[in-house]
Formats: C-alpha cells, structure tokens, sequence
C-alpha cells in the first residue's frame, strides 16, 4: 500500500491542467540530500548523464498511451514493434520478456536496455496500450514514438515527458 502525501511528509503538488500529482520529499538536511558536492575535486566518472538546454539529468522518461490501437493481443508483433522501437531510438537491447495473459490476450513486459527500459502494458479489449520508454545517455526516446504508431495504428497518441534525476 502507497502512503497518502500527508502521512509520508511529501509535498505534493498537482499540475492542473493534466492532474498530475507531483511529490517532493527531502529530509531537510541540504548537504547530504545525494548531490554531488561543487567543492570536491572527484575522479572522472563516466556517466551517461545528459546535459541538455542548461540542465544535467539522468534521462527522459516517456510516459505514452496509445488509444484505438490494432494487434495489442498480438505477441509476435509486440515484440517486433519493441525491439524496431529500441533501434530507432538508437539503444541497446539486452533482455526483452514478454507475458501473453489469457483470456484477454493482453500483454505486459519490459525491454531491458543497456540506456534503461521499455516497458508496455496492453489492453485489447479496450484497444489501449501504456508504455514507459526511459533511455539516457545518445538514445533518443522520442524516435521510438514513429515505429510504434506503425505497428499498432493507433487512433490516438499522448506523451508525457518527464527528465529524471534533475542535478540540483
């Protein structure tokens, strides 16, 4: 069970126009909230971290919904979908496990990539898709968003876009 905003101490904040409810949870400390100190001097590391437009996070989450999509029953094309998606986004697929639920024929799984995940969850009888694309470093989520609207012909798209792991 997932706490409510009051009991867990976060500050909750929803977006009016999507209804989003965003939390933030800080122990109130500043120096050690896990961000890296502008004043030491570190070894090189070698992240993937992406610094785009003045900011510097971990990497872009896509939150997309797929509604009035075709073959969301069918785990050949699911799986080839993904997989083409992967590779448009320029990733490194390194596991892929897919279930086929019976009696519905939805599907649920995750792509594991070297940059993150794909995941998807689909209901047919509903003709509608959730998928989260989470990719870092060169990969470019957003070139996956064409290959899967080949595959499943869906008549309608969203795309929520959040940046993870915002450097403070």
């Amino acid at each position: 069970m997932v706490d409510s905003p009051s009991r867990t101490g976060g500050s909750p904040d929803r977006d009016a126009a999507t209804g989003t409810l965003h939390l933030v949870y800080s122990d109130g400390h500043g120096a050690d909230d896990g961000a890296p100190d502008s004043n030491a001097t570190a070894a090189p590391v070698q992240d993937h971290f992406i610094e785009r437009d003045g900011l510097r996070f971990a990497g872009v989450h896509l939150l997309v919904d797929l509604w009035g999509g075709e073959g969301l029953d069918n785990l050949d094309l699911t799986e080839a979908a993904l997989i083409a998606a992967t590779r448009a986004a320029g990733a490194t697929l390194l596991h892929t496990h897919l279930h086929h639920f019976t009696p519905n024929g939805g599907i649920s799984g995750v792509l594991v990539l070297a940059e993150s995940h794909i995941s998807i969850h689909t209901w047919p009888e509903r003709a509608y898709a959730a998928l989260d694309i989470f990719m870092c470093g060169e990969a470019d989520p957003y070139k996956a968003i064409p290959v899967l609207r080949a595959a499943f012909r869906p008549t309608t798209i969203t795309v929520t876009e959040n940046k993870r792991g915002m450097v403070p």
